[in-house]
């Protein structure tokens, strides 16, 4: 069921009714009205998988019970591990088995020794990558003593598959997430009033946005053999729109859904595309997954602790395992190593950390030093996103070879554009126009026309919901699905 689409339109509006009318009474009416919609939500691709997140979500709770209850730390660990082991061979499973078993082959294949392996047709489940992260660090917290494990199985499953962020994002830690439905929500008016902004605001970006830059990136990507680099920049450059306005586009409605069921959300973007330099950008990019390699992996790998070289050790594992995260294909972990080398100077220098606050914060115009920065750091990510959408390396290498050609001079030329797509790249600049306005703000709509007579934000309103009806591209599933 996707957030875009006319069984969510149908699927929400019933949930919203039925959870403050009648189950809202009770808290654990409450939550179980919650999981059962969740499961209802996560079924709707295929019911077979409801039996994996139940099963995963049952492994933890009982493990998350053990662990706190263990005498020794010799049973902490054991029941750690067991966690590890189910959530990470599940994941293993069905994201890479075909992948290891495929190049496995191609290895003694080219050593002169055949090795007879078959594939399995697996049928990855949505959004596994998510909420296996989600349930582990549950586990890991409750054996690390920062948060108690919960009593409540139909509150835990809840917290687990809760439908808003369940198949995308963000990836929720036990410690801020489960205690909310520990306690009664309140319905909360202006709360509500802002995710519904926020909601509109998601809608925008993936139907309006995404969708329509996906079609010119699709069309570039895919016939990129007879595009000259220039275009074929331009394509990039129109999927890094389409991306960010996917992604970002699915958190806004994600954390606008909840908090109109009563939760509030970590923020997963913060303008990424006006970072002054890398680390800027993966600091509000992804932020949740970010914040969980960090958390999990880096500091527990030591950090950097142990000196710069240590740190920039960490911090190519820690990009390469975000990339394989990613998906199983040699494109992602080129991606995350070209990113960890465009991060590594800034490390090495100590530049890393120099910024942190909103950039020209009240200025109606960035600086022309920060603009100089905004705009090279939007071209690495956007080299870098070549070999994220690319199919594979030699594609993703051969794309290279061409942008930075004597062909990157000549006008950028493709197939015709229809006036929809020819409006919604004039769409671009507006877009980035409310993001600049709004870049102090949780979201770019938060505040948008506080200061307006109620006709004139309404008619804002109105506009915007007039766009996404009339300039809705072609329906394209959320990016992130597929991890």
């Amino acid at each position: 069921m996707l957030f875009n689409s006319i069984d969510f339109a149908l699927f929400f509006p019933l949930v919203f009714l039925l959870y403050w009318g009648i189950f809202n009474r009770s808290l654990r009416w409450s939550n179980g009205f919650l999981l059962i919609s969740s499961y209802v939500f996560y079924g709707w691709w295929d019911w077979r998988f409801l039996f994996l997140i139940a099963f995963s979500s049952l492994i933890d709770y009982f493990v998350g019970q053990g662990v706190f209850r263990a005498r020794t730390q010799v049973q902490r660990k054991f029941l750690l591990a067991v966690s590890l082991t189910v959530n990470l061979g599940l994941l293993g499973v069905f994201k890479y088995y075909n992948f290891f078993i495929e190049n496995l082959t191609e290895a003694f294949r080219l050593f002169g020794h055949p090795l007879e392996m078959s594939s399995l047709q697996i049928i990855l489940p949505v959004g596994i990558s998510f909420y296996t992260f989600q349930t582990l660090s549950y586990t890991i917290d409750v054996y690390r003593n920062e948060i108690k494990p919960t009593q409540d199985i139909i509150e835990f499953f809840a917290f687990v598959s809760f439908f808003p962020q369940l198949v995308a994002g963000p990836i929720e830690r036990a410690r801020e997430l489960l205690p909310q439905f520990g306690v009664k929500r309140e319905f909360n008016y202006a709360v509500a009033v802002d995710g519904m902004r926020q909601i509109l605001f998601g809608l925008f970006k993936k139907m309006v946005i995404a969708d329509n830059c996906a079609v010119l990136a699709n069309d570039i990507f895919n016939n990129y053999e007879l595009y000259s680099g220039s275009t074929l920049l331009l394509g990039a450059i129109f999927f890094a729109f389409q991306i960010y306005g996917d992604f970002s586009g699915y958190s806004d409605i994600a954390l606008g859904t909840a908090s109109l069921l009563g939760f509030r959300l970590s923020r997963n973007f913060a303008y990424p595309y006006f970072s002054r330099d890398v680390a800027e950008f993966w600091r509000r990019w992804h932020i949740s997954l970010t914040s969980w390699f960090r958390d999990y992996v880096y500091i527990p790998l030591g950090g950097s602790r142990g000196g710069k070289w240590m740190a920039a050790r960490n911090t190519f594992i820690i990009f390469l395992v975000s990339g394989f995260w990613h998906g199983p294909n040699w494109t992602f972990l080129a991606w995350g190593g070209l990113n960890a080398l465009f991060f590594l100077p800034l490390l090495l220098t100590g530049k890393n950390r120099q910024h942190w606050g909103v950039v020209d914060e009240g200025s109606l115009l960035p600086s022309p030093m920060n603009a100089a920065k905004i705009v090279f750091t939007f071209f690495l990510i956007t080299f870098s996103w070549v070999f994220f959408r690319a199919e594979n390396i030699q594609q993703a290498l051969d794309i290279i070879k061409k942008i930075i050609s004597s062909s990157l001079f000549e006008l950028p030329h493709w197939g015709r554009m229809s006036i929809r797509e020819m409006a919604v790249i004039g769409f671009i600049p507006v877009f980035l126009a409310l993001e600049w306005h709004g870049r102090s703000w949780a979201h770019a709509l938060e505040n948008f026309g506080s200061q307006w007579p109620r006709p004139a934000r309404w008619l804002g309103y109105a506009a915007m919901i007039f766009t996404i009806f009339f300039l809705t591209g072609e329906e394209q599933e959320f990016i992130y699905f597929q991890f």
